[in-house]
């Protein structure tokens, strides 16, 4: 403990990095898995193709990911928080394209049907009426998303990229346990933090998700309890 009270600054300087390069790279990846889920949708005869490859992209191994970055975006150097943030990009649109397909999926046809009758386009229709309903399975896999991209994030420190990462290569080569422990808490504290205001966004942006509780369900609860 009196490692973690001499070293708060640099725990907090190294977990605002940490947050800023997943939350860059969290949002990237959400913008860009909104066209290709739609498109894994729409089209049923590449949906699979689209999901498998799309999918196929978490299984290259991190590390790898990060020192071929350089090749594929033209940032040269590996030490590059750029390269950080493309690579853990990629891993958040190999969860966020199978959750946006299948939230679109999980729209009644009837709705789609009805707003067609009120006049919606195609383009207003999807922002007004099916990417909202698609909301909560979508807000799924972007928890999910979130907490897988904070975990990779800490990856980078082995290119030379600084965030949390710092603490567990650190304390490992110079033997202080609280330091790589600190890292630990640190990592989940985030990811617990971040998953908590998603949560909380998504009450906020989709009240229509919440359980309405009606007079016969309250008197039901409570003959149960009794």
């Amino acid at each position: 403990m009196t490692w973690v009270i001499n070293n708060l600054g640099l725990i907090g300087e190294m977990t605002l990095l940490h947050l800023r390069q997943s939350l860059i790279a969290l949002l990237v990846g959400f913008v860009l898995s909104i066209p290709l889920g739609w498109f894994a949708w729409r089209y049923r005869l590449v949906r699979s193709s689209v999901i498998t490859i799309t999918g196929l992209l978490y299984t290259i191994p991190s590390l790898a990911l990060l020192i071929l970055m350089p090749v594929v975006t033209g940032w040269y150097s590996i030490v590059s928080e750029t390269n950080l943030i493309v690579a853990l990009a990629i891993y958040a649109v190999a969860i966020l394209v199978r959750a946006v397909a299948d939230g679109l999926d999980s729209v009644d046809a009837g709705v789609r049907q009805a707003s067609t009758a009120m006049g919606y386009g195609s383009f207003r229709r999807f922002w007004a009426v099916e990417f909202p309903l698609a909301g909560p399975v979508i807000l799924a896999g972007l928890r999910v998303a979130s907490a897988s991209t904070i975990a990779l994030a800490t990856v980078g420190i082995l290119v030379g990229i600084q965030n949390i990462g710092y603490l567990f290569t650190n304390g490992l080569q110079r033997r202080i346990i609280p330091e790589v422990f600190a890292g630990v808490v640190a990592v989940v504290v985030l990811a617990l933090v971040i998953d908590l205001l998603l949560v909380i966004a998504g009450r906020l942006l989709m009240p229509w998700t919440r359980r309405v509780k009606t007079p016969a369900r309250r008197a039901t609860r409570t003959a149960v309890t009794a």
